[in-house]
Order: structure tokens, then C-alpha cells, then sequence
């Protein structure tokens, strides 16, 4: 059953930290708006998916959200519960409160009334489920480049006798103590994962398939910082230069270099370099074991199998794979704003704004700053039209 439509100015789609941001800024230009949230929460990424441990990937000045900067006394590394706290207040702050429960089905462009139309399906606990409806002018997709944890098909995993999860379900690696645990994915959640888990004791593998660069704390920092005056090829070579420096030849450990440069591989490719929270040294030390591409599981269900022919028995296999989008699922009439995999057609600078009264925030590959960017850009731009 379907409840009577709520109208408003504009409708923004996920209350995670871009759209945390896009609700601030309507704010504080007085448009009236509504924050549709599938979950119980705001960030639930932060809230419900990241292991105790986790701290911010960057440092805090690049990770803010609009109009708000995170307090001075915070470390430079935001850990969660912090950042957890942080986001509540901003909350608080800018008056924002989100619908929760509502799970987006579709939104549609109504081209003669020239407004968009949100239907939503109520998972709320307690609110009886059914249907409601939404009508603005504007439609803000929010919905982050972390939406759906995404698992690959592996030949034989469906056999596989131990623990199989998604990075998103870990939360500490404490009950993992003497296990044999293989981490797939050697980004920066998997590559912390496994450094929690070695800490705690476990016998820890991670698949690095690919070449990867690995850079200290403070070099992106400083590497962020030279980005606003030297080029991006010129700072590349800085920081390649200092991870050499830095880790050495890390051949030596499983491991190789690409060969374009960290910020270069993250412009085309949306993916971040290695940022080292301690995780090096423990694959120095051996406490954690690089292992090839993942082959396939055995038919007995109790080995894995890897691209070099070797087989190592697990018990769990914990895969820090990413996420993959749903928004195609609901948007109708995506082709116009989204590639295959979620990210806006549109590239940054001008990736935040479409047709129709249509915006992105936080799809551009550009992250917390970039969506906090955005944000301001869309509540810009929607003032200046109702104004008009």
C-alpha cells in the first residue's frame, strides 16, 4: 500500500557523508528538503560496516564535510568513534534529520509536470512496511561510491567449508586469534584488515593480485598539500621517490609498484594507494604472508587454490573486495548520468551537476572533500534557480 506524496524543493537520496553535507547546505540557504536513508542511521558505512580499529585514510582537513571543519584537537587520522561523534553533531548543528528506513525503489522524471518522483518502500522496524511516495523539483543522488559490498565469483567458493564474509561484516580480529585467515583485496581496507589481524594473532594471508603503491602517512599529506602547486606528474615522482626510500624494493615481499604514478592511478582509476597504518612491517616481519591472485577452492572445499599452483588450507576467508552500486537499480533513465559502474559520465569539476534538475554528490572518484565540494556547488545552483 502506498501512503499520499510529501512534496518538498528537493529530495536527496542517501544520509551518508555526502549527503550529510548536500542536507547542510539547502540549510543553510533555507530550501526546504528531504534525506531519504535505507538505514537506521546517518554513515552507516561508519556506523555499522568499519572494524573497530578504523581510522580515516587521510588526513582530517581533507575529510570534512561542508561548512564545518573537524575540531583542532582531533589527531590528524580520525579513529571511528570520533568521527562517528563528529558526524552526530554536525548533524545536530545543521538540523538535519533524515527519514530512515526508506529503501529507494525508483525515481522517474516526470517530464510534463516537470518534477521528480521518489517511491520508497518503508524497512523501518515497527512503521507496518508498504510504500510512500515523493515529489521535488530536485533529485540529489548521494548515494556514495560505497554502497553494496561486492564478493567476486571464485570457482568452488560455495563449497568451501570455513567462514566466508565481506570486509564490511569485520569488525575485530581478536576472535581470530591462531586461526589461518586469507584477506582478499589489498586496498586500503583489506591491507588493514590484515595488519588487525596479525596484531591479534592470527595466521594472516592477503592476496595482492595487483601492483600497488604503498606511501607513509605523512607523505600523502605532504603529497596533497604540493598537489596545489607543482603538477601531478612532478608530485607522483616525489612520492614514489620516498616510498622507494621508505619500504625498498618490495619484490622482496610479493609485492610490485605500477608504473604510473599513486595520485595518476587514482585519477583514472578511483583507486587510492596503500596508505601504511603499520601494515608494512608486519609483511616485513612475516607476521603477514602475500599471496598471488586467488585460483579457485578446491572440490574437497578445504584448500585454496592461487594462480601459482600453490594450495593453502583457511579458515576464514574475509574479502575486502569493494562495493558495487545500486542507484542503476532505481534511477530510471541512468544511461544519461552513470557508467557502468556508478560513477557520474560526467568528470570532475563538472561531475555534480545533470539535466532536469538532476544532481550527484560524492561520485566523482574525488572523495570526503570532493563531495563536501559538491554539495555546496548543487545548494549553489538550486538557490540561484528558485531565486530566479
Amino acid at each position: 500500500m502506498t501512503t499520499g506524496v510529501e512534496q518538498t524543493v528537493a529530495i536527496i537520496v542517501g544520509a551518508g557523508p555526502a549527503g550529510l553535507s548536500t542536507a547542510a547546505s539547502l540549510h543553510k540557504l533555507s530550501i526546504p528538503y528531504i534525506l531519504l536513508e535505507r538505514e537506521d542511521c546517518i554513515a552507516s558505512l561508519f556506523n555499522k560496516k568499519a572494524f573497530d580499529r578504523f581510522h580515516l585514510h587521510l588526513p582530517k582537513r581533507f575529510c570534512q564535510l561542508a561548512h564545518m571543519p573537524f575540531p583542532s584537537n582531533l589527531p590528524t587520522f580520525v579513529p571511528r568513534a570520533e568521527l562517528l561523534k563528529y558526524y552526530d553533531d554536525y548533524a545536530c548543528r545543521f538540523e538535519i534529520k533524515p527519514k530512515f528506513g526508506n529503501l529507494v525503489k525508483s525515481a522517474k522524471y516526470d517530464e510534463d509536470r516537470k518534477i521528480w518522483k521518489v517511491e520508497t518502500k518503508i524497512v523501518a522496524d515497527g512503521d507496518g512496511g508498504g510504500f510512500r511516495c515523493y515529489e521535488a523539483r530536485y533529485l540529489v543522488v548521494a548515494t556514495g561510491e560505497n554502497c553494496e559490498p561486492f564478493i567476486p565469483e571464485v570457482d568452488g567458493l560455495s563449497e568451501f567449508k570455513g567462514e566466508v564474509i565481506h570486509s564490511t561484516r569485520y569488525k575485530s580480529g581478536k576472535k581470530y586469534e591462531n586461526k589461518n585467515v586469507l584477506v582478499v583485496g589489498a586496498g586500503n581496507s583489506g591491507m588493514e584488515v590484515a595488519h588487525d589481524l596479525s596484531e591479534y594473532g592470527a595466521k594472516t594471508s592477503i592476496v595482492v593480485r595487483s601492483p600497488i603503491h604503498i606511501i607513509s602517512k605523512w607523505s600523502v599529506t605532504i603529497g596533497l598539500l604540493l598537489l596545489k602547486k607543482l603538477s601531478l606528474n612532478v608530485v607522483d615522482s616525489l612520492l614514489v621517490w620516498s616510498s622507494k626510500l621508505m619500504y625498498g624494493d618490495i619484490t622482496k615481499y610479493g609485492m610490485q609498484r605500477p608504473k604510473e604514478g599513486p595520485f595518476l592511478i587514482k585519477v583514472r582509476t578511483n583507486k587510492y594507494p596503500v596508505i601504511d597504518m603499520g601494515v608494512f612491517e608486519n609483511i616485513k616481519s612475516g607476521k603477514i604472508q602475500v599471496l598471488p591472485a586467488l585460483k579457485s577452492i578446491n572440490s574437497g572445499g578445504d584448500e585454496v587454490v592461487f594462480e601459482n599452483g600453490k594450495c593453502y588450507q583457511f579458515h576464514t576467508i574475509i574479502f575486502a573486495t569493494g562495493f558495487k552500486t545500486s542507484t542503476l537499480l532505481w534511477l530510471q533513465g541512468n544511461d544519461c548520468y552513470f557508467n557502468k559502474d556508478g560513477t557520474s559520465k560526467a568528470m570532475f569539476p563538472n561531475n555534480w551537476k545533470g539535466e532536469n534538475g538532476f544532481y550527484c554528490a560524492g561520485l566523482a572518484g574525488t572523495g570526503l572533500i570532493g563531495a563536501a565540494m559538491d554539495a555546496q556547488k548543487i545548494a549553489d545552483d538550486i538557490f540561484n534557480l528558485i531565486s530566479t
